[in-house]
C-alpha cells in the first residue's frame, strides 16, 4: 500500500512538472529554452528517484511505467512519420531540383562527408582504445551479459555469412510495402533507393508529359504540406518527451555497471566529443560559426541523446537544417535522409572500430599494425552503409565488421549494462553528422543562406 501511495506521489510531481512546462510554452518561452528546461528537471527528477529508492525498486520501476507513455510515446509518434517523411522528402527534394545534374553534386558531396566522418570516426575510435589501453581480456561476464552473449550469438548467425556484396544487393526493395512497414533492418535505405528512382522518374516525364509532371508535383506538394504540419503538431510534444526521456535514464542507469565499465565509458565519449570537435573544425573551414550552429542544433541533439533514435529525430533534423541553418530544401532532405542509414558517425563509425581494437589482441592480432588499423577502418566505412537508424543499429554494425574480420563477437554482449548510456552520445554524433552533411554541402553548392544561418532569431519552434 505504501509503495503504491509513494509511486501515485511521485506521478503527481512528473505530472506538475509538465504542466509547468506548458505554461512555459503558453508564455511563448523559446523552444530551445524550454528544451533546455526539460532536459535539466529530468536529469534532476530521475537522480532524486534514483537515490531515493534505487534504479530497480518498486516505486522507481512502476513510476517509469507510467512516465514512459509520455516519453515512449513521442518517439513512437516521430517514428510514425520516418518513413513517409523520408519519401515525400526525397522526392520532393527531385522536385525542385532545376536539373538532374544537380542531383549528382548534392548526392556526391553528401556521401563524400558521410562516408568520409565516418572513416576519421572509426581513426579516433582505435585511437582512443589505445589511449587508455583498453584490454577485452578484463571485461567480465555477468548473468546479464551472458544472457546478452546467446542473443548476440543468434543475430550472429543471420550475419555471418552475408558478404559484403550480398549486403548491398540486400538494401535494394523486393517489396516497397515490406519496406514501408519497416520490415527489415534495411528498410530504411530501401525506402530510399525506392524515392530516388520516383523522383528521378518524375525528372524523366518532366521533359516528355508536362501535364502528368504538374499532377504529380501538385499531389506531392499536398502531401508535403500534410507532413510537414504533422510534424509541426508533434514536435509541440518535444519538451514532455524529453522530459520523460532523460528521467528515466538517470532513474533506472545501473550506476555500479557504469563504474565497473567506467574506463569503456570514458573512452568512448572521449571519442565522441573529439570527432564532433572535428564536426566543428569543418563547420569553421565551411564559414560556420560554431557557436551559432550549436545555438540552433541544441533542440535536435538533445532529442537524439535522450531518445537514442536518428530515425525519431528525423522530422526536427529537417525543420532544423531549413528553418535554423539555412540549408537548401533539397539539400536538407537528401542530407537528413540518407544520414539515417549512411555513415553513422557513433553507432557505424567509432562503436564497430573500438571493439575490434579491443578483442582484437585476445585472439594474437597486432592491432597497432598499419594495415591493421586501414583494414578497420576500410570495413566499419564500408559497413556503414545501412545502419538503422533506430536502437540497436550500432549492434548491428558491430556484427557485421567482428564478422568481417573473423573476430569473437562476445565483446558486443559484454558492455551491454552501459550501452543506452553510450548510445545516447553515439546517436546525438549520428544526427549531427547528418546536419553537418546538410550544411557543407549547401554551402559548396552554393546556396547556403547565411541571412538565416546567421540570424539568431531564426530557430525552430513549434508555436
Amino acid at each position: 500500500m505504501t509503495n503504491i501511495l509513494l509511486t501515485l506521489f511521485v506521478i503527481a510531481i512528473f505530472i506538475g512538472l509538465l504542466f509547468g512546462l506548458y505554461k512555459m510554452q503558453t508564455k511563448h518561452v523559446k523552444f530551445s529554452k524550454r528544451v533546455f528546461s526539460a532536459l535539466g528537471i529530468g536529469i534532476v527528477f530521475g537522480l532524486i528517484l534514483q537515490l531515493a529508492f534505487g534504479n530497480d525498486h518498486a516505486v522507481t520501476t512502476k513510476v517509469v511505467e507510467w512516465t514512459s507513455i509520455v516519453g515512449d510515446g513521442y518517439v513512437a509518434f516521430l517514428q510514425m512519420l520516418v518513413m513517409p517523411l523520408i519519401f515525400i522528402s526525397i522526392v520532393g527534394a527531385f522536385t525542385k531540383l532545376d536539373t538532374s545534374k544537380n542531383l549528382g553534386k548534392i548526392s556526391f558531396n553528401v556521401l563524400f562527408v558521410l562516408i568520409g566522418t565516418t572513416a576519421i570516426a572509426a581513426l579516433i575510435g582505435i585511437a582512443s582504445v589505445f589511449i587508455f589501453k583498453l584490454d577485452g581480456a578484463t571485461f567480465t561476464k555477468g548473468a546479464q551479459e551472458t544472457a546478452r552473449i546467446a542473443e548476440i550469438a543468434q543475430r550472429q548467425n543471420m550475419v555471418k555469412d552475408l558478404t559484403i556484396p550480398q549486403q548491398i544487393v540486400d538494401f535494394i526493395p523486393r517489396n516497397i510495402f515490406a519496406d514501408l512497414a519497416g520490415t527489415r533492418s534495411t528498410s530504411t535505405i530501401a525506402v530510399v533507393i525506392f524515392s530516388a528512382f520516383t523522383g528521378l522518374a518524375y525528372l524523366g516525364i518532366k521533359r516528355k508529359k508536362e501535364k502528368e509532371a504538374e499532377f504529380f508535383l501538385k499531389i506531392i506538394q499536398s502531401l508535403d504540406a500534410i507532413i510537414m504540419r504533422i510534424v509541426t503538431l508533434v514536435l509541440r510534444l518535444t519538451p514532455y518527451g524529453i522530459l520523460a526521456l532523460i528521467m528515466k535514464v538517470a532513474a533506472i542507469s545501473d550506476l555500479n555497471a557504469i563504474l565497473n565499465l567506467g574506463k569503456f565509458v570514458l573512452a568512448s565519449y572521449v571519442a565522441l566529443i573529439t570527432m564532433f570537435i572535428v564536426h566543428l573544425i569543418i563547420l569553421i573551414f565551411n564559414k560556420v560559426n560554431p557557436k551559432v550552429y550549436l545555438q540552433k542544433a541544441f533542440p535536435v541533439l538533445s532529442f537524439a541523446f535522450t531518445s537514442r533514435s536518428s530515425a525519431g529525430a528525423l522530422p526536427l533534423n529537417i525543420e532544423t537544417q531549413r528553418k535554423a541553418l539555412g540549408v537548401e530544401d533539397a539539400i536538407a532532405n537528401f542530407a537528413a535522409s540518407f544520414g539515417l542509414s549512411i555513415g553513422q558517425n557513433g553507432c557505424a563509425g567509432i562503436y564497430p572500430a573500438m571493439l575490434a581494437a579491443i578483442v582484437a589482441p585476445t585472439v594474437g592480432i597486432d592491432v597497432h599494425s598499419i594495415g591493421y588499423i586501414a583494414m578497420i577502418v576500410a570495413v566499419v566505412s564500408v559497413s556503414s552503409f545501412g545502419v538503422a537508424g533506430v536502437g540497436g543499429g550500432a549492434t548491428f554494425a558491430s556484427l557485421i565488421v567482428l564478422g568481417s574480420l573473423n573476430l569473437p563477437v562476445e565483446i558486443v554482449g559484454l558492455v551491454i549494462s552501459v550501452e543506452p548510456l553510450i548510445d545516447m552520445g553515439r546517436t546525438a554524433l549520428n544526427v549531427n553528422d547528418s546536419m553537418l552533411a546538410g550544411v557543407v554541402t549547401s554551402r559548396r553548392m552554393g546556396s547556403l543562406d547565411d541571412n538565416i544561418l546567421n540570424n539568431l532569431e531564426a530557430v525552430v519552434d513549434s508555436q
